[in-house]
């Protein structure tokens, strides 16, 4: 039988079970929020409107494809720069650096972590878009290009921070076992550590990539928010504007209830879907990779 549990032992149980089912209900009331005031969208304007190339809400032109795919070619573009970075510089702090440089570089990287993103957005308009105008010979350096490198910087430390823990928590007996069998440092690390950690260092990528795709301040002020369907890959040195930006941008001002008002929300709805999917193809993964680990150590 199940020793009984004193008040107090009860109490904090509860609390500590309400704090985890609070989760699941601030985002099912957040997704009701958005879909009461989003979905009167559908009954005010054509799909095949919303499915429109321009977004000009002036003249009832509330195409959504171009702030789709602004969000995209900027969230694709931080994450080539962000994965490798970060899983690269988790494995030479948690791998390689001697333990003086770990007590160094972890703190800082927390700390890059904690930059507001406005900081960051006004480096970029100060420092690297006219960097970048010169030095690639474009009309203007507001782009997705520079929007991409400043969002890889934020997602970094994301990256770093956890993939570093997933990199540690790997026992030690497994280097031992791979230095053993006369594995060196960097077969260890390839084949032996980052496999171990395969789970928390996807965790660490997704996590990453969310950051990237829920970012405003930073999108809004160094990607020219032109709503231009982007194409190509030419279209990363071209002015583009995300859905973010256009709901952060907009918002305080359009009359509450009107088309726009609802629009707005639709787009909402989008950005929530698309994270939703983004999370439940990472949870999946992680799910077989362990079951999987399982079924080889059973």
């Amino acid at each position: 039988m199940e020793k009984s549990l004193s008040w107090p032992e009860f109490i904090i149980t509860r609390l500590i079970q309400s704090s985890g089912y609070s989760a699941i209900l601030f985002v099912a009331l957040i997704f009701f929020f958005l879909l009461r005031e989003g979905l009167p969208a559908l009954g005010e304007v054509d799909i095949s409107s919303l499915l429109n190339f321009r977004w000009y809400p002036i003249e009832s032109y509330f195409g959504i494809l171009p702030l789709i795919s602004g969000s995209l070619i900027v969230t694709l573009g931080a994450a080539l720069i962000a994965v490798p970075f970060g899983i690269g510089t988790a494995v030479y702090i948690s791998e390689v650096a001697p333990r003086w440089m770990r007590e160094i570089l972890k703190p800082l990287v927390e700390l890059l972590g904690g930059l507001p993103s406005v900081v960051l957005g006004f480096l970029g308009i100060l420092v690297l878009a006219p960097f970048l105008r010169v030095f690639l010979n474009l009309p203007t350096g507001l782009t997705a290009f520079t929007g991409s490198l400043l969002l890889g910087g934020i997602a970094v430390p994301t990256v770093v921070s956890v993939a570093e823990d997933a990199l540690d928590s790997v026992p030690r007996a497994y280097r031992e076992g791979a230095w053993a069998l006369g594995a060196t440092r960097w077969q260890t690390i390839w084949r032996v550590t980052l496999p171990a950690a395969k789970s928390g260092v996807l965790t660490a990528v997704m996590l990453g990539v969310g950051r990237a795709i829920g970012e405003t301040m930073t999108v809004m002020m160094v990607t020219g928010n032109a709503p231009v369907l982007a194409t190509g890959l030419g279209s990363l040195f071209a002015p583009v504007r995300t859905m973010t930006a256009t709901i952060a941008a907009e918002m305080g001002e359009v009359a509450n209830g009107s088309t726009h008002y609802h629009v707005l929300f639709f787009i909402g709805i989008v950005l929530f879907i698309i994270s939703l999917i983004v999370n439940v193809i990472a949870s999946s993964v992680v799910f077989r990779a362990k079951k999987r680990a399982e079924r080889i150590l059973s």
